[in-house]
């Protein structure tokens, strides 16, 4: 039996190809940061807010990833990310950011909203 634990500085996997989206979202819509958040919404709970940032909000927790963007974590809610991966991928014509969470226990129809 292994033990699986939790990194507090690396809560999020961040892939190459999102850290790329990322830098080139800022570099186009301004901002120091991206900021990862919740926020209640939907039939479910709650939604992912993942928005440009000049500043860290009190208590969020930094990332940098490998090509130097940083990520501030909403520290709130922080058990809701553990293991959280986010990805750039191709789906049909257009790149989606996919998010492949191990906390998420139910989600909505939609997929507009989830519960952990």
């Amino acid at each position: 039996m292994s033990v699986k634990t939790f990194d507090a500085s690396q809560p999020v996997i961040v892939t190459s190809e999102a850290a790329m989206h990322f830098a080139d979202q800022l570099k186009n819509n301004g901002g120091s940061a991206i900021r990862l958040s919740l926020k209640e919404a939907g039939c479910t709970g709650f939604k992912y807010v993942i928005e440009p940032v000049d500043m860290q909000e009190k208590g969020d927790i930094e990332v940098r990833l490998e090509n130097a963007v940083k990520v501030f974590i909403d520290a709130k809610h922080l058990d809701a990310f553990k293991g959280m991966k986010i990805d750039y991928v191709k789906q049909g014509l257009n790149y989606i950011l996919e998010l492949k969470n191990p906390n998420v226990k139910e989600a909505c129809g939609c997929g507009e909203s989830f519960n952990v």
